[in-house]
């Protein structure tokens, strides 16, 4: 059984048989969970010479609302999936997009808690985790992902240049998509977990997939992030070295002094230097694959 296939079998009958979206529109300002810090300390990137703002994506079971930032009047532009963390797609990730689309990406970065809940809305990290980011199907994430590249395809942009990028949940994703996905070209996972205990929302995880890896990925990580230990960043390196050719392919790079979430520039945990020294790497990472 292909990767795909497997995810597909995996996915609980709830992910699918839900009709409904809870969330349908992307509001404006940061998540409840991250004030009131965001207000004053965020980067701020303006959206001229912009298409930017919020799109609906259809996907198989109704619309998922996203959010799109692209060079205004550039054809075939090269595609980033932009991936949240725990939090959906509020301010921050809005404007890591606009950056992103002002170096001349179509980015998309879709809400993929649409079905389970608004995390923006609730102001307590634990709720978001036990009622939303935790019941959010991988299956039900790579279908709509799937659906998002497929959007932009229709809109124009050059889906043959496919990258994807995320942040903490969205770092995780991003090394699932690109094991799932062929047609990515290149993925950055900004500290995103890579071991867990599996369950039916989350059968399989990073470390898993190092055979199946279809785009090299560069994993940027933190040697103070207590909650993806240090340990297993290596063990993450040593697996890819066995792993498939885009494993092998793949670089993990730690920054000794970092915690998680350094380059959230909305939060205490911000690391200037090593977010954008991490930046860097990631654009450079793009273009050496293609993007």
């Amino acid at each position: 059984m292909d990767n795909k296939a497997e995810f597909d079998s995996l996915v609980p009958a709830q992910g699918f048989d839900r009709r409904s979206f809870l969330v349908t529109s992307l509001g404006a300002g940061f998540a409840l969970a991250t004030m009131p810090v965001a207000a004053q300390t965020a980067i701020r990137t303006d959206a001229t010479g912009l298409l930017a703002g919020e799109v609906r994506v259809p996907v198989g079971d109704g619309e998922m609302v996203a959010y799109r930032a692209a060079p205004e009047g550039v054809a075939k532009a090269p595609v980033v999936l932009l991936i949240s963390e725990i939090f959906g797609v509020h301010e921050y990730i809005r404007d890591t997009a606009r950056r992103l689309a002002k170096l001349g990406y179509f980015v998309v970065a879709p809400e993929l808690f649409a079905r389970q809940g608004d995390p923006r809305k609730i102001d307590s990290v634990a709720e978001i985790i036990e009622k939303i980011s935790s019941k959010t199907p991988d299956a039900e994430v790579m279908k709509d992902l799937d659906a998002s590249v497929a959007w932009a395809a229709k809109q124009g942009a050059d889906t043959t240049r496919l990258a994807i990028t995320g942040f903490c949940w969205g770092g995780r994703i991003t090394w699932l998509y690109s094991a799932h996905n062929p047609g990515v070209k290149a993925g950055v996972a900004w500290y995103g977990r890579l071991v867990s205990p599996v369950n039916s929302y989350n059968p399989r995880h990073p470390i898993d997939l190092v055979g199946e890896l279809k785009a090299p990925v560069l994993g940027l990580y933190g040697g103070v992030d207590t909650g993806i230990p240090v340990e297993t960043v290596d063990a993450m390196e040593a697996a890819l070295k066995k792993g498939s050719p885009a494993a092998q392919a793949s670089q993990m790079h730690l920054y000794d002094n970092a915690p998680h979430a350094f380059h959230a520039d909305y939060r205490p945990s911000y690391h200037k230097e090593e977010a954008e020294d991490g930046w860097q790497r990631m654009l450079a990472w793009f273009r050496k694959n293609g993007v």
